[in-house]
């Protein structure tokens, strides 16, 4: 097991929480499709995964900490959603080209996948990623920079695909209030 994994595992193992959906996929998430293959990468508790499959979609969830995907596993099986979870360290083994049809990240960036995720995404699908901020009116999320998002920077992440939502919020106006430390994308593949 690695020092990652025994984090993330240590995390998870403690956590009272539920699983969460991501803001851009619970408010977006009537522009899904009716049916295809998606995928919640670095999914965490699976709150993203499970709206998925609630939604009719063929869904395959991965995360390092095997403790999140014996959870998730636990819930899609309560709750009788086809959802196929594995512990999978999404950096050294990215998604295959052309291989879903909607491919969501949720509070995970690793810069050098971009180009692999945009590739995994068939013709006419979806990609819709949220992340934290460097511009940030909390300590909520990381620190270290390698993990925040420069002003505008997901803009720039994935030049070959339409954009279709953006939001970023910055520190703008009221603190208290909006979407704060974090940007969400949804962006679409050209279907040639």
């Amino acid at each position: 097991m690695t020092t990652v994994q025994k984090k993330w595992d240590g995390i998870y193992q403690s956590a009272e929480r539920a699983p969460k959906v991501t803001e851009i996929l619970e408010h977006n998430h009537y522009l899904l499709p009716s049916e295809g293959v998606a995928l919640d990468l670095a999914c965490g508790l699976g709150g993203n995964a499970l709206l998925m499959a609630e939604k009719g979609l063929t869904v395959h969830a991965w995360d390092i900490s095997s403790v999140a995907i014996a959870r998730l596993t636990e819930l899609a099986q309560q709750r009788q959603l086809p959802i196929t979870a594995e512990v999978r360290d999404v950096v050294a083994n990215p998604p295959e080209a052309n291989s879903v049809d909607v491919l969501v990240v949720g509070l995970f960036l690793s810069r050098e996948l971009c180009p692999l995720l945009s590739a995994a995404i068939k013709p006419g699908g979806l990609l819709l990623y949220q992340t934290y901020c460097a511009e940030k009116v909390s300590d909520e999320g990381p620190n270290n920079p390698d993990y925040l998002l420069e002003d505008n920077e997901l803009l720039r992440l994935f030049p070959d695909m339409k954009l279709r939502i953006y939001r970023e919020e910055s520190v703008l106006g009221q603190h208290d209030t909006g979407m704060r430390n974090q940007a969400w994308i949804m962006l679409e593949k050209p279907s040639s």
